[in-house]
């Protein structure tokens, strides 16, 4: 039987290049990473989710490979990074790793033999000899790219990019580029990863440059062949998809059987989670998860907050988009690509430390796998200055010593600048800070993270959304395993006070435990549950039966 570790996982996903700095040389390493082990080993993390360290131009934060098979030079060797897989191993992290197969860079080997029209790999990537019309339309990044298509001199032709146009698409109807995938996953796979997060699938999938002369279907059986090939290598290693599509089209990722991709990023609820905050409604939450499809019992979502890119609003509606701008990014520079809010969470919540809390919450009840991005536990807030997304991806802030103890170089000699200015300075929000305070974020996520492990019915339960007397500003859910072991959580989305009844859907429960507050356990009456919510608050219980 094959093993769901990642339904009760808690994951971490960070930057090698800004999390610890290990060599002085002012860029994050596998040897600073290796050493920052134990804090997340403390903080209860299960899985690391590492971003691109493949060699790389770097034009794209290293999401414009050049060598799969490889580290870049400045982050280590393949050395350091076997050290690095070891010490995980022994604290009993899991580690998974971007594929980014829908493009390289254009100074990947492979790309600079197909300008030369080498008969092998031209048709790696996808071209067409005919001018292209206007395909405006079609960019992934509006306001940066003016077209998906790229004359080159030396080829003679137009090459395909849905992404910038240093990245050509690489040409997955093509057998060879699949066996080439089929490689990168195999090496890695060999060196430890427990599985991939897939970039940007539904474009690795998708038909390249408008040919559409195969059926869809015969596309996704792609995402079947690369799933087998790595159950083959590995049992249980894992497929992560990056796929913002709509609701109707999810399941095609995770397959009529689950033989697909494992978990998706759930993009569709994401949005609505801050909608429901700008709102203090419920009403949104409720919404995104009963749109959601039925899911293949071996499948699970993953929610997350924030992440390495701009929080994407283009699942709202047009008002509902434009009061989640004006809640948490009421400036155009905090604004990008028309769509999304590129900044981190504490600063979109103005530090409000009961709100962030409340989000966490939701992602971590809600049946699904929860994903922090590096630093959020701590607070940290974003660079504006930086161009696009890298102003959420600034150096980890672990002191109040120089760099924000990232790094011991020079700051001339950071890959990116520490925050060292505001309310979210290196000085005011780090970790050693904000370990010596009871209260902290960190400190309160920590015992989140370890409540939501001690009680896995809320990753894997069956999923109730309950009945209240306060449906407006009250969510509440509960989840139950197949042996009856129930869990419920509820969600006050109010700036106020809420005395809330709560509508269990079974008799048999005779009374409920709190999991976090310091109060006596309390009677079921009737089938119904009596709480009193502060204001952004929530409670965990546990309900028992007789």
């Amino acid at each position: 039987m094959q093993s769901h570790w990642f339904k009760n996982a808690v994951i971490y996903c960070l930057e090698v290049d800004v999390f610890n700095d290990g060599n002085g040389d002012g860029i994050g390493d596998f040897i600073g990473l290796r050493q920052g082990l134990s804090y997340l080993a403390g903080l209860g993390v299960s899985c690391i989710w590492l971003l691109p360290f493949f060699r790389s131009p770097d034009r794209d934060d290293g999401y414009d490979v050049m060598d799969y098979l490889s580290v870049d030079p400045a982050l280590g060797d393949l050395g350091d990074f076997a050290a690095f897989m070891d010490e995980a191993q022994d604290r009993g992290i899991r580690v998974i790793i971007d594929l980014v197969v829908n493009h390289t860079s254009n100074q990947h080997p492979w790309f600079q033999r197909a300008r030369q029209r080498d008969p092998k790999y031209y048709d790696y990537y996808v071209w067409r000899s005919d001018a292209p019309g206007n395909t405006s339309n079609q960019v992934a990044f509006p306001g940066k790219q003016k077209s998906v298509w790229q004359y080159d001199r030396l080829a003679k032709a137009y090459y395909f990019h849905r992404f910038y146009s240093y990245q050509p698409d690489l040409n997955t109807a093509n057998p060879a580029v699949r066996e080439e995938i089929k490689k990168i996953m195999g090496f890695w796979a060999a060196m430890g990863v427990s599985g991939f997060r897939v970039d940007a699938a539904p474009f690795v999938i998708a038909a390249k440059g408008g040919d559409a002369d195969k059926h869809p279907h015969e596309w996704y059986e792609f995402l079947h062949e690369f799933r087998e090939f790595i159950r083959w290598k590995t049992g249980d290693a894992i497929l992560l998809a990056e796929a913002n599509v709509p609701p109707e089209q999810l399941t095609d990722f995770f397959g009529p059987d689950g033989n697909r991709m494992n978990m998706l990023l759930n993009f569709y609820v994401n949005p609505h989670l801050f909608l429901a905050i700008a709102q203090e409604s419920a009403e949104p939450i409720v919404r995104s998860l009963r749109a959601l499809p039925q899911i293949p019992a071996a499948c699970h979502w993953a929610y997350f907050l924030r992440n390495h890119d701009e929080l994407d609003l283009s699942r709202l509606a047009e008002a509902e988009r434009e009061e989640c701008f004006r809640a948490f990014a009421p400036k155009k520079e905090m604004q990008l690509y028309g769509r999304g809010i590129r900044r981190r969470l504490a600063p979109m919540f103005n530090g409000d430390l009961a709100k962030a809390l409340l989000a966490y919450s939701l992602i971590f009840t809600i049946p699904g796998t929860p994903i922090f991005w590096y630093g959020e536990e701590i607070g940290m807030g974003e660079d504006l200055s930086l161009e696009e997304r890298n102003s959420v991806r600034t150096p980890m802030q672990w002191s109040s010593e120089r760099n924000g103890g990232f790094s011991k170089a020079p700051k001339e000699r950071l890959r990116r600048p520490v925050i060292s200015k505001g309310k979210f300075s290196y000085r005011n929000v780090n970790v050693q800070r904000l370990r010596r305070e009871p209260g902290s974020l960190l400190n309160r996520l920590e015992r989140m993270i370890r409540t939501r492990k001690e009680f896995p019915e809320f990753g894997t339960g069956a999923y109730r959304i309950l009945e209240t007397d306060r449906t407006k500003t009250v969510f509440a859910h509960a989840c139950e395993d197949d042996a009856g072991r129930a869990v419920l959580a509820a969600h006050n989305l109010s700036n106020e006070a809420e005395s809330v009844t709560i509508r269990l859907w079974q008799s048999e429960f005779d009374h409920f435990v709190y999991l976090f507050e310091e109060r006596e356990s309390e009677r079921v009456s009737d089938g119904k549950i009596e709480l009193k919510l502060p204001p952004r608050g929530f409670s965990w219980l546990r309900l028992v039966a007789a």
